[in-house]
């Protein structure tokens, strides 16, 4: 297993944590989902998700069991849905408590719309100490999603390859 890779992502319907499930497989690495203690699911947990993000509410996150600290991996790749255009309020829970922990990160976004969302990175970077190293966003079905994710991996592990040949 890479140890210097760790995906963490956030699904609240399945589409995040397919596409994270298929990116940590590629890198072989770890997978741990982050949430909170709200009910998020129906059409209840639905509005409440849409108005967390637009009020940037969020909540404190459950405790993450990994292998090892977060400020021990090489590159933590994060995954969110995009929730009325921004970051889901869960990952940006984790962020705001975590995202000063994280050495280098990147991250996957999962949407429906042929939007891609550039905004929600900015939004992500605000919680990490730099800039996230390499981005994608994803609609589970579209013709090119494939071809996006297989780039997003290509890039995750050219980083760690590139990183581990400096040290």
């Amino acid at each position: 297993m890479n140890d210097k890779i760790l995906c963490i992502c956030y699904s609240r319907t399945g589409n995040t944590r397919q596409a994270m499930t298929e990116i940590a497989g590629a890198l072989d690495c770890e997978l741990v989902e982050v949430y909170d203690k709200v009910r998020r699911d129906g059409a209840i947990g639905w509005l409440r998700c849409g108005l967390d993000a637009m009020r940037k509410r969020t909540r404190p996150t459950v405790r993450l069991k990994t292998n090892r600290a977060l400020s021990d991996y090489e590159l933590v790749i994060l995954g969110t849905p995009v929730w009325a255009g921004r970051c889901s309020s869960v990952m940006r829970g984790f962020l705001k408590r975590h995202g000063y922990e994280l050495s280098h990160a990147a991250y996957v976004i999962t949407h429906k719309s042929e939007e891609l969302y550039r905004d929600v990175y900015r939004q992500m970077d605000l919680y990490l100490q730099g800039e996230h190293v390499a981005d994608v966003s994803l609609q589970i079905g579209s013709a090119g999603y494939f071809f996006w994710r297989d780039q997003f991996i290509k890039t995750c592990g050219d980083f760690v390859a590139d990183k581990k040949e400096n040290d």
